[in-house]
């Protein structure tokens, strides 16, 4: 019953899909060739054309990537329209690359390529709005008790009632728990307002008697000897059972299993910058963002050099040893703001606030930041992004690793120029442990529109910690 529901939903979805997609073509084509906003009009193949490449190709190509990104597949559990807006995006983006290839491959110049770009931004807007609203209505549904998920736990530990207060904090999502299984001292006791119904032992005869779409199996480690005829148990009644596993503390807010043969693996760590599209989005901001700031600051660096040069003899670059993504070791470019000091001196020496090794020209440059302008060219050699944990000196490195619990994991990704933990205060001689935190939470959640926000804040908000 309960696929044959998600099977009529994703039936009803690509219909309005579809819907929206015709829309969209309807006012690209308006726009581009009724309008004069993006040039003149004429010259374009009738519309005829755009119509049967519409219905053979771009229709089934949006909705074929629409699959593929995971917009079928059932929403109740989505905390947010957020998680939908990205896999929308990511679609209807390689809908557009794959639609210009065709074009491409086909040989046909005259089809504008304008026409699929305004039509990518609008079906990624109309469907967000669309999936937004769908998703208002069921929770809106849901939390009048309607379009309800009955369902059992099996389990009377911290995880199982951990489970039932979260379900129960978030009506939205539309589950109902019908009651607890658990050991036999506890039946017929209460757990808020949930009964304990039966024991481990009773759990087919209550399927039996109660009419549940799910059983959610939180027990501890040390019954796991029991899994396996728990789940015969419920499979034998026809109703799906899922696992809450003991070791969950373990696994990240999004954990994802890889397959080896038919052998389940668990990443401990869950890291967007692991997947190929999102790791070309990253690559390709950095590169768009690194050559604009070239550009805008270059009046600022030659200036800097020149008032380095005069201030102080020594070279303008400073070159230090980091280490960067996957713990291998590069040279960070900076600004020179301190006299030339012996090398074995400074790789062990922290930055204080009244540095008498700072130059007066670098007194400036580091509490406006000015001397960490040369890192964009790092960014163009790959070896940094503009934004990531900010890389350590080796010495540094092995100290803190020794000290700070999880201090490795901010290698996962690419060191920046600016980072989460600098835009919330944690920059110079602050807590590590701190600065990590936010460094891991960064890896674990990264988006671009948190680059961009960490980027507004970059320059919109003073670090007093800057020196």
């Amino acid at each position: 019953m309960i696929r044959q529901n998600q099977k009529f939903l994703n039936a009803i979805l690509v219909l309005i899909d579809i819907c929206v997609v015709i829309v969209s073509i309807l006012l690209s084509h308006y726009i581009r060739f009724k309008t004069t906003l993006f040039g003149p009009i004429g010259g374009s193949l009738p519309f005829i054309s755009y119509f049967v490449f519409s219905i053979i190709v771009i229709i089934p190509v949006h909705i074929l990537f629409y699959y593929f990104f995971g917009l079928y597949k059932p929403f109740r559990n989505l905390e947010s329209i957020f998680s939908s807006a990205t896999s929308i995006l990511k679609s209807n983006i390689m809908a557009f690359v794959l639609l210009v290839a065709i074009l491409f491959v086909i040989d046909e110049p005259d089809f504008s390529r304008i026409f699929l770009l305004l039509l990518c931004v609008l079906t990624s807007v109309f469907t967000i709005i669309e999936r937004a609203l769908i998703m208002h209505v069921l929770r809106s549904i849901r939390s009048n008790n309607r379009n309800l998920k009955h369902i059992l736990i099996v389990g009377d530990n911290e995880l199982a009632f951990k489970f039932a207060n979260k379900i129960e904090s978030k009506s939205y999502l539309g589950y109902a728990i019908g009651g607890f299984i658990g050991r036999k001292e506890h039946v017929g006791q209460l757990h808020g307002k949930y009964k304990f119904l039966g024991s481990f032992d009773e759990l087919q005869s209550i399927l039996k008697k109660n009419n549940f779409d799910r059983v959610i199996i939180a027990i501890p480690m040390e019954y796991y000897y029991h899994l396996n005829e728990i789940v015969n148990v419920c499979e034998d009644e026809g109703i799906r059972a899922e696992i809450i596993p003991d070791y969950y503390r373990y696994l990240p807010a999004k954990p994802s299993v890889e397959m080896i043969d038919d052998l389940p693996i668990i990443n401990i760590r869950y890291v967007p910058l692991d997947n190929p599209f999102n790791k070309f989005v990253k690559k390709a901001s950095d590169i768009i963002v690194a050559l604009i700031a070239i550009i805008i600051t270059s009046p600022i660096m030659i200036v800097t050099a020149i008032a380095i040069k005069i201030n102080s003899p020594g070279p303008i670059i400073f070159k230090q040893e980091r280490i960067g993504y996957k713990g291998k070791p590069f040279m960070m470019y900076k600004f020179r703001s301190m006299y030339v000091q012996d090398p074995n001196e400074e790789k062990s020496q922290w930055t204080t606030k009244n540095d008498s090794r700072k130059t007066s020209v670098g007194e400036f440059i580091r509490k406006t930041s000015i001397d960490e302008l040369p890192q964009f060219f790092n960014v163009l050699k790959g070896e940094m992004s503009v934004v990531g944990p900010r890389p350590e000196r080796p010495f540094f490195v092995e100290e803190f690793r020794k000290d700070i619990p999880k201090y490795m994991v901010k290698h996962q990704v690419r060191p920046g120029l600016t980072g989460l933990a600098q835009v919330n205060g944690y920059r110079g001689n602050t807590s590590i442990a701190k600065r990590i935190e936010y460094d891991i939470q960064y890896v674990e959640t990264w988006s671009l529109s948190l680059d961009i926000k960490i980027m507004i804040l970059t320059c919109t908000r003073r670090n007093p910690n800057a020196y």
